[in-house]
Parts: structure tokens; sequence; C-alpha cells
């Protein structure tokens, strides 16, 4: 991604097929072949291992040959899968004040970012859309094709906003909690589903149930930090309209097109919808107000909502003994989930959640790739819109390139629109010209994940021909004999080449090498082989000095560099890798250069470095460089709710960071399945299930004690399996029916194994280990993302998760422990009981911690089990702030104990804490 914005553009898209158009498809087959959840019956293989488990060795052996094996998968239920999920949950108990703090929902198009409305007592939620852009190209991509804002909904609330308590549960992809007020308390529960924001809302109290819509300005979200160019002139003003108890906003847009929103409430519940079109003024009203009229009932709505979500999981699963890692992973792919749609857009830097930023569109040199390589081995291929949105605008990719190359070749430029719309440079000129080659590798691995030849045959051998034949145009033969290109840009650094860009060199070697296998694989008599193999075995060697890979010729890396678009031969596309024992010192050398400048270092550059060390099988130094992206101390962290920024919202970095997770638990390039290929030492036990790999195979993998128990590989196409196990001991490898598998070692622990589409093969090392697919025990225990309030300590007991009558939890006064705590009513009798458990009967202490910010003693009646109260006076502490404690002394009995704290007077009692039991 870069910062600068170069004015050319290719010519605007055709007008054909209008936004509405879009499908909104989630698919779970077609193309990509079915994505289906293997299930596994477990009662059996619980009775065999019981069986077994006094059986020697020998006898174990014997039985494994001639009996099946299942695995016993303990996510395999609706119930199972809800109580894993509701610990990684992001949890709220401080109001966010920042987009990067709060909560997030979305379903591929629209999205919500949920926090306190700037300035105001009220609780934001915007609504954005991934289809609303502006459709002027003469204007750049910055502000001529951007994405353009919405609006946003807020809920104003009578009182004044006290506290919060929210949980976004990923398992329901639900947003639920409370907001109290001086007033009351509103409890509420807020979702996004097929383009419907749905949010039901209670009030008690004298609160009230307000939801109120406020417009945007369809302006660039990039005049906050640039003057639009020259000749540009804003959109117009919204209108609106009511038809009966819908409410729209109607955006007519300069470029031709319409953003159409359009609300309802009734009583607490409230829905709202947002629709584009293009080239048609009038589709959008029509669509956003259908979907308001011709919507279900809530339960329906919310019933076809779960159920998507409820699907979506259960399709792999990773689980690591980092607790705040593990969460992280699995808000990732809620994320990306939430932010897009095989036959949707493909995401814009901020994806569908658009705030102020210099980035408001497509970034094609690093961004897009980033964001998409999470998908593949998380099984998740119905997420895959780079694929479906290159295919799409195939023409637009032929207008991009001048208009001499037009009959062969396509290209796109820097940043685009959610089409494409971006013309290329020519080399010579300095032009950043291969992001399209490189968007292209993230098609080729869906491909490779799924060996769909349709895919390969329809979509990604033209587009690649198409691509690398731009870049054949210039290639020229000096007098080295070599093929040299004249000069081109390597994202994102600053000095640009005179000739032979390495990004260039790595991506046209990978782009001639993935043509030839593809026609041979396809039965291609391709009259460009020759032309490919020619500019494989000709092109110039990257430009390398004693620092390792150069920038390009006579431009070696001497300035900090974010993007590691001078490392690609290295990761991702593993031309150069760690298998070459001649390339290692190459390797090493060229990853401590690039980090050895790190000024300008972003998120994206230390998931990188972790990805690169991971191919190197260094789990502990991939783990430290990935742990840098989360260390409050660097530039540019990861945010309170899993989301990141620079000068701006960026999607791509938190979505990478789950990738070099991935690299360290299963790698599959180079035609080699490698498992467990560099797991830290921190991470004793990890567990795979129906992790997708390149080859088309699901992996079921458990590690424990810092040793592979087992591996389960399942074949979906049929295609050679060679597998580096890690496994110790005599391997036994068996196939689903019990018999042996045909194996070949290949030495280094690595075999080949015959397998059959649609059949498993099980790997293990000596005895038979129990199979078993379950959650890995908590080695490194973590907070919570979001907004958590401070974990309470071993005895105590938080005022806010107490019984309350007459009072509030607040959050307004600092110091408190836990979410907040309990200001009581000022009058006689409110009170707070907690219940405690003693562990023996007898004589405990009874800490109160609380604040009094009056000059008058506010005492309270405390008894224990019903008992006779005791007089306890809570002094003055100065202010609301000063927390003090005091203690008292109580007879308890074996078990649970009530202990209750009443006001004895018209004041009330003084702000309570927590009880603390001694």
């Amino acid at each position: 991604m870069s910062r600068e914005e170069p004015g050319q553009q290719g010519a605007p898209r055709p007008q054909g097929e209008g936004v509405t158009a879009w499908s909104r498809r989630t698919v779970l087959g077609g193309a990509f072949g079915t994505l289906a959840v293997t299930a596994f019956p477990g009662a059996a293989e619980a009775a065999d291992q019981a069986q077994e488990a006094g059986a020697g060795a020998s006898r174990a052996a014997a039985r494994a040959a001639q009996e099946p094996w299942h695995l016993d998968n303990r996510l395999s239920t609706p119930d199972q899968w809800a109580d894993f999920l509701k610990n990684q949950d992001l949890l709220w108990a401080r109001l966010p004040t920042a987009w990067h703090e709060g909560p997030f929902l979305g379903d591929g198009l629209l999205g919500s970012m949920v926090y306190k409305d700037p300035g105001a007592n009220k609780i934001r939620f915007t609504t954005q859309h991934g289809l609303v852009q502006d459709h002027r190209p003469q204007f750049g991509s910055g502000f001529g094709t951007c994405r353009l804002p919405v609006g946003h909904l807020t809920l104003d609330p009578a009182g004044t906003i006290t506290g919060v308590d929210w949980r976004l549960s990923l398992w329901d992809a639900e947003l639920t909690g409370t907001v109290t007020t001086t007033a009351g308390r509103i409890t509420f529960t807020a979702f996004i589903h097929d383009e419907i924001f749905v949010a039901d809302a209670t009030a008690t109290g004298a609160e009230q149930v307000r939801w109120t819509f406020h417009p945007e300005a369809a302006n660039s979200p990039r005049e906050a930090s640039e003057a639009p160019p020259s000749g540009y002139v804003r959109n117009p003003a919204w209108t609106t309209r009511t038809t009966g108890e819908v409410k729209q906003v109607l955006q007519a847009l300069a470029g031709g097109g319409q953003t159409a929103t359009a609300y309802r409430q009734s009583g607490g519940l409230l829905l709202l919808s947002v629709a584009h079109s293009f080239p048609s003024n009038t589709g959008a009203a029509a669509a956003s107000l259908g979907r308001i009229q011709n919507a279900g009932p809530y339960e329906t709505l919310r019933s076809a909502h779960r159920s998507w979500w409820h699907a979506f999981y259960p399709k792999s699963f990773v689980s690591i003994p980092d607790e705040r890692l593990q969460a992280f992973h699995w808000i990732q792919l809620y994320k990306i989930a939430s932010a897009t749609r095989y036959g949707g857009p493909v995401m814009a830097t901020t994806g569908p959640w658009l705030e102020p930023t210099p980035w408001p569109g497509v970034w094609w040199n690093l961004n897009v790739q980033l964001e998409y390589w999470l998908i593949h081995g998380a099984n998740h291929l119905e997420l895959d819109s780079v694929t479906s949105t290159l295919d799409r605008n195939r023409q637009q990719l032929v207008a991009n390139v001048p208009s001499a190359y037009r009959s062969d070749s396509s290209g796109v430029g820097r940043s685009s629109d959610m089409f494409a719309t971006r013309s290329v440079g020519t080399p010579g000129n300095g032009a950043e010209v291969g992001d399209l080659t490189w968007a292209l590798h993230n098609v080729w691995l869906s491909y490779r994940h799924t060996m769909d030849d349709t895919l390969l045959r329809e979509t990604l051998f033209p587009l690649l021909r198409r691509a690398i034949n731009y870049y054949l145009h210039f290639l020229r033969t000096e007098g080295d004999g070599k093929l040299h290109l004249p000069s081109t840009s390597s994202p994102e650094y600053p000095v640009v080449p005179p000739k032979d860009t390495t990004y260039d060199l790595a991506l046209i070697r990978w782009g001639c090498q993935t043509l030839i296998e593809a026609a041979a694989r396809l039965g291609i008599a391709d009259p460009l082989r020759a032309t490919w193999q020619n500019t494989l075995a000709n092109l110039t060697p990257y430009p390398v000095d004693a620092n390792g890979y150069m920038i390009g010729a006579s431009t070696p890396y001497n300035q900090s560099h974010r993007h590691y678009s001078h490392l690609l031969m290295i990761y991702p596309l593993y031309l150069v890798n760690w298998d070459q024992a001649a390339s290692r010192t190459l390797i090493e050398r060229s990853i401590a250069r690039w980090h050895a400048v790190p000024g300008a270092h972003r998120g994206y550059s230390y998931t990188g470095a972790a990805s690169m060390y991971a191919s190197m099988g260094r789990g502990d130094t991939a783990l430290s460089y990935l742990l840098k992206f989360f260390d409050p101390a660097t530039s540019y962290p990861c945010r309170a709710n899993t989301h990141y920024a620079e000068a701006g919202p960026v999607i791509e970095t938190p979505l990478s960071a789950s990738q070099s997770v991935h690299d360290m638990l299963c790698q599959s390039w180079g035609g080699v399945l490698r498992v467990f290929p560099a797991v830290p030492s921190a991470w004793p036990d990890v567990t795979l299930h129906d992790f997708r790999t390149q080859g088309a195979f699901l992996v079921s993998a458990v590690r424990q004690a810092g040793t592979t128990r087992f591996i389960r590989v399942r074949s979906l196409a049929g295609e050679p399996l060679t597998v580096r196990h890690g496994l110790s001991g005599a391997l036994t490898a068996l196939l689903d029916d019990g018999t042996p598998a045909q194996v070949t070692d290949l030495g280094g622990g690595t075999v080949r194994i015959a397998l059959d589409r649609d059949r498993e093969v099980l790997l293990y090392g000596g005895a038979r280990p129990p199979l078993v697919i379950d959650r890995t025990p908590i080695a490194r225990p973590g907070p919570r993302w979001g907004l958590p309030g401070t974990p309470s300590p071993p005895g105590r007991h938080e005022a806010e998760d107490a019984v309350i009558s007459r009072g509030a939890v607040e959050s307004n006064h600092p110091g408190f422990s836990g979410r907040g705590f309990v200001n009581l009513d000022n009058v006689i009798g409110s009170h707070v009981e907690w219940t405690v458990d003693a562990p023996a009967a007898g004589t405990r202490s009874l800490s109160f911690r609380f604040a009094n910010g009056t000059a008058t003693a506010r005492p309270m009646d405390v008894s224990v089990n019903g008992g006779a109260p005791v007089s306890v006076s809570f002094p003055s502490t100065g202010t609301w702030p000063a927390w003090q404690t005091i203690t008292i002394s109580a007879v308890l009995r074996a078990g649970a104990n009530t202990v209750r704290a009443t006001s004895s007077t018209a004041n009330g009692g003084p702000n309570l804490d927590y009880l603390d039991l001694g």
C-alpha cells in the first residue's frame, strides 16, 4: 500500500452489469467444490481405546492393522462449539471511545462499528457498505472511485451514560449487553444479516430506547488528509422520503448511481438496510425499501443469521495454548467473514467499516494479498472475493493497460475501486506493474487448495497469461545474454531502480513457472510455452550484494522498508526456500538486513518476518516477531478490538498475523505437506482439525508435551501426497478401512503416501495414541480482547456481580476493580448481597472496598446468612475516586453463604467496589 496517489487512470468500467446485480452468494460448493464438515464418530473409538489400554504394544499394533479407526472429535456439536467460542469472545466493561476499541458487526457487505459518539452522550453504530463508491475514475482512486461514507445510527439514552457491559459473541455473531445511565438501563442485541442491520432493545427505569439515523456527506474520506484534485465537484446533498413506516435517505452521485438507506423502528426493534446501484439512479432506493418492507419477524432474521455462522466455524479448528493469541485467531475468522464473501467486492483497506482514511479504496500491492491468505488454511474458500472480483472484471483489467498492449495483456494499478478500475504504467518509466500478477498468486492459492481444474482453466490461466504477457513486451536481451526489465517500482520503496526490480523479477519467474505447469496439467499446447521456458532460462538473476537481496539493479536495501516486496521470492512465493541448502545463508542475511533498519516498519513487517522465519523452521524466532505486533511499545500495534491503524484503518495486518500462526502450524509449499514445522517451544500442545492445504488435503493433527502424537490426512482431490510428519518412533500409516497405506520413505522424516480421493490416512509413531480432537490446555493465560474489566483475584467478589436492590452499576469514577462499582440509591434499605463460598466453617474476615465522596459517614447493616445485622460505618474518603477498605469478622458455614450490606440511613450506602473473603 502506498500513501501516494498517481492521477493516471484507466478507462471507465463498461456500463453493463449494475451493482445491484452483484450476487450475495455464499459459495459452499460450485467452482470450489463442496466445503463440508467431516463428522467423525467417537463412541466406538473410545471403547477401543479403553480395551487397548491394558494390552501390550504388539497387540495394539495388530488390532490397528485389522480395524478401521475414527477420530473422537469433541467439537462436533453446537453446544461444544458455543462453549469453546464463548471463551474467545470480546468483552467491554468500559465504553469504547474510538472505532479501534469497539465491537464490530458485518455480513460481508454491510458493516457497523460501535463506540461512543464523539462529544456526545450517545452510542454510535456506524452503517457503512462495501458496495458504496463513487464512479468518476478521472479523479483517481482516492477521490473519483473511492468508497464513500453512508451514515451512522446513534442510541440516544435519556440519562447520562455511567457504564456498559457488552459481549461480542463470535458463535452467534451478535453484540449483546447493557448501557447503564443515571436514568436506568438499556439492554440490547444487535447483528447484521443479509444486508439488514437488526437491533432489539428494551429499557428499564426512566430510560428510553431512542434511535436516530445521521446521514453523512458522500465525500471522499481522503479529504481529511488531502485536498481534492482540480475540477472535482462534491456529490450533491442527500434527500429524504417516507413510505409508510419506512424512512429513507437517498444519495445521488455526481458520476451516476445512487445510495439509499432505509430504516424502520417499531418499539425497541430497529431494522436498517443500505443499497447501492450503478449506473441506475433509482435502483438502490427500491432495493433498500424492499428489504425493510419484506423483512421477516425478528426471530426469523435471528435464526437465519445464527444458522449461517453456526455452519461457518466448524469447517476447521485450530487451538493453541496462548489464550490471547488463540482468541485473536478466532476473532480474525469472525472479522474476515464479516467483511467479505465470494461474489462480493474485494475488500478495501478498511473492509466494510469505512472511517476517515487516506486509503478509501482497494490497494493491490500488498493489502489485498495479505487480507485473504487466512482463508485457505482455515478452509473458508467461500470468502474468496479476490478470485470473483478479478474474474468478473476481466474487461477492466484489459482496459487498464495502454491501448497498444490490450490485445494480449492485462494489469491493474496500485489502487482501484471494487471493479479494479486503475491504469497501470509501462516499464521504463518507474511504474509499478506487478500488482495483478501478485494478486493472481492469491487465485493460484485458491486453486492449489481446491485443485479445481475449472478454476485453473477458466480464470487463473487466462488472466495470468495476460499479466505475464505485459511483462514480456518489455524484457530485452542485453550484452550479457540475459533478459532485463526496464525501470519499474518496488512497492513502498522510495528509490526506483534503473532496471531489474527484484519484486518484478520474482513475479515473472513465478508466473512463467506457473503457466508452464498449468498448461501441462490442462493439456494445453500453448504457443507461448517456449517463450516462458526461455524467460526462465535467461532472465537475469536477482540483484544481490553483501547484505542480501537488493531492491533492484544498482539499488541496495539502504532505507527502512516496511514492505517486503524485494523478498517475495522467499515468501510467499517460496522460489528461494529453506529446502535449498545453498540458499540458506542468503535467506538469513536478507531477512536480517530488512529488519536491521526498522524505522519505517509497521505491523505487517513483523507478521511477514514471522512467516519467513516459520518457513525456516524457527518457531521461537517466528513467535518473537509476531508478538512485536501485539507489543504496545511498537509504533503501530494491534488495537483493543484486534483492528489496526496507521494514518487510517488498514485491515490486512491483523489478518496476516493469523496467517503467521498458520505458517507455524502447517505449511504446504513445494508439493510437501509440513505438519507442525515451526511450533514455538512455548506451545507444547497444539490441535488442528480439517486444516486445508495445497493439494486439496484436510489435515488433523495433535501435538502434546512438545511431541506430535498423530496426523490424519484426508484427500479431496486424489493428488500426490508427500508429508513431512515430524513423528518419532516406528511409523504406522493406516487407511480409513484399517489396512496399511502404501508408503515410500523419502528420508528426513518425509514420506510419500498413495491416497485416493475421498480417502483418509492416519499416521503415528510407536503405539497408537488416543485419536482425540479437542481444545488444548492454556499454558499462557491472557486478558480478553475488547475493553474488559480487571480479572478478580481468588476470594474477590465484585459488587457488580452481586444481587443489587435499588442501585446501579457504574464506572464513571476511576480506580475500581472489575467492570465497575455499585452506586446505591439514597434511601434506607438499598442493598448489595453477595454469595461467597467457604471451604470450612469458622470465623473469616470480610473486607469491603468502598468510596464515600461526601463529608458524612454512610453506615450499613451487614448480615450473614440472614442473621442479626452488624452496623458498619463507612467514613468519608474525601472524593469518590478515593477507595478505601474496611474489614470485619464474621462466622461462616461451610459452603455457600450470603453477605448482605444494607443502607441504614436516607443517604444510602457508599459506592461499593468489591467484597474480599479472607
